[in-house]
């Protein structure tokens, strides 16, 4: 009898084992996460790819927004303690079970919208919650990439100098907020008074500090497009740091012209059959698409070069082509 337990046991796990293999992506992969992530990892991992993978920043991109209702479900079930158990032991067959025995949907029970907006403003509870955190200045920097580096796709080491929030002697007065109580003035006559109350907390100081950051090009990143860096950018004191925004450029390129996903080239060619400012279009030989696999056009434009006198050689070809 305990044999046969022990092997139900096994069967029972290698069948949940299998399940997880072939349920599709694992959660904590779409969110670029270690399976240990704590939940305020998950965070700043899920308001970094949402932004990315946004539908209104990749208008028609289904590739994208596959991948955005990928990382929201990802988020709800892992940010979940009971659901991110259920997931971590059994995969999501145990998440549709559960939903069938009244747990709630396998795939999580908020809109990906709310999720988005508790993040990002845009109505509901989150901006609410979101209201109360003070936080520092974004620092947007401008970054003229080359035209080789957003076509093959590349990473920049840059300098960053920022201020470091640290301690100082003393103390200082924080979390202050105004509390309202009411004062007898009279038989039956109160007045309500509005005082600031304040903690006391430890003394900080900001300090000056640089280091070198990796920024990462995508292929096919467009002029305006943002890579952020969050809460790396101007700190605040009892709040969270801004974020720090490069700003992507095309760099003037001294041979090809960028316009959107196509590129423009002109080309000097000899006396021929050839118009002078004939334009040729050549599909898929432009710039990659950010987030797809298909490029732009390429587009060439031929000056044809007059010679300012003939040769007896190219005289006779030339009778030979009109005569």
């Amino acid at each position: 009898m305990r044999l046969a337990r022990g092997i139900l046991l096994l069967f029972l796990f290698a069948v949940s084992y299998v399940d997880r293999s072939i349920a599709g992506k694992n959660f904590y992969d779409v969110l670029q996460v270690p399976r240990g992530a704590s939940e305020d990892q998950m965070k700043k991992a899920y308001r970094k790819l949402a932004l990315k993978y946004h539908p209104d920043k990749n208008p028609g991109n289904e590739e994208a927004t596959k991948r955005f209702a990928e990382i929201n479900n990802a988020y709800e079930v892992l940010t979940d303690r009971e659901k991110r158990e259920i997931y971590d032991r059994y995969g999501e067959e145990g998440l549709k079970q559960h939903a069938a025995n009244g747990g709630g949907r396998g795939g999580g029970g908020m809109n990906f919208q709310d999720i988005f907006s508790s993040f990002f403003g845009g109505g509901g509870q989150g901006d609410e919650e979101e209201d109360k955190t003070v936080k520092g200045h974004d620092v947007i920097v401008d970054l003229h990439a080359t035209l080789e580096d957003l076509y093959m796709g590349s990473s920049l080491k840059v300098w960053r100098e920022k201020n470091v929030v640290k301690p100082a002697p003393g103390k200082r007065q924080c979390n202050c907020r105004n509390e309202v109580y009411h004062k007898q003035i009279g038989p039956g006559m109160f007045q309500q008074i509005t005082q600031q109350v304040c903690e006391e907390c430890p003394n900080v100081k900001y300090e000056r500090e640089g280091e070198f950051i990796t920024v990462d090009i995508e292929k096919g990143m467009g002029d305006g497009q943002e890579i952020v860096f969050f809460e790396d950018g101007e700190p605040t004191v009892d709040g969270e740091a801004g974020d720090l925004k490069f700003k992507i450029y095309t760099a003037p390129h001294e041979r090809f012209r960028r316009e959107g996903n196509d590129l423009h080239t002109t080309v000097t060619i000899s006396l021929g059959i050839t118009k002078p400012k004939e334009v040729r279009r050549i599909r898929g030989e432009g710039m990659p698409i950010h987030l797809s696999t298909n490029k732009g056009n390429l587009f060439v434009t031929y000056e044809v070069l007059f010679p300012s006198s003939l040769t007896e050689e190219q005289k006779r070809k030339i009778k030979e082509v009109f005569a």
